[in-house]
């Protein structure tokens, strides 16, 4: 393959993709009117309680990795062959990345629990601001009836 019909080819997916993407705001209707968004927008506590509780979940599954991981490293390390000594650098590598992800995802849990809960809370009064306003400024009946 050429690398023009490459290059051609790319540019197709790219603005495939471009055109295929869009971004909608909270703010916008979802018809393009503007205002309020749609249902399909709304905070909910159990999709983030389940998504901290899936990222606990991969937390385990490191460790389990690690362990493995570190158990396949006993009788690697021979003494002045090269390639054990590349090995044992690249699991130490390994073993440093896994040990950042494993607390990154351990640091997550609790954020997300907590946006979830700020989420809910602020849309919750949000509401209650606009049904007390609402309850406080009605509409006046139609000039001339309905």
């Amino acid at each position: 393959m050429s690398s023009t019909s490459f290059d051609a080819e790319w540019a197709g997916l790219k603005e495939g993709t471009a055109a295929a993407t869009q971004m909608r705001l909270a703010s916008a209707a979802p018809d393009g009117g503007g205002g309020g968004g749609g249902e399909d927008l709304k905070s909910d506590q159990a999709v983030w309680n389940k998504a901290s509780n899936d990222v606990g979940q991969l937390v385990s599954g490191i460790k389990k990795a690690q362990t493995e991981f570190e158990a396949g490293q006993k009788g690697a390390a021979v003494s002045g062959v090269d390639s054990a000594a590349a090995q044992s650098e690249l699991y130490q590598s390994w073993k440093t990345y896994l040990d950042g992800l494993s607390g990154k995802c351990s640091a997550l849990q609790g954020p997300m629990v907590q946006a979830g809960k700020g989420q809910v809370a602020n849309d919750d009064a949000l509401r209650a601001d606009f049904t007390r306003m609402n309850d406080q400024y009605k509409d006046t009946p139609a000039t001339g009836g309905r």
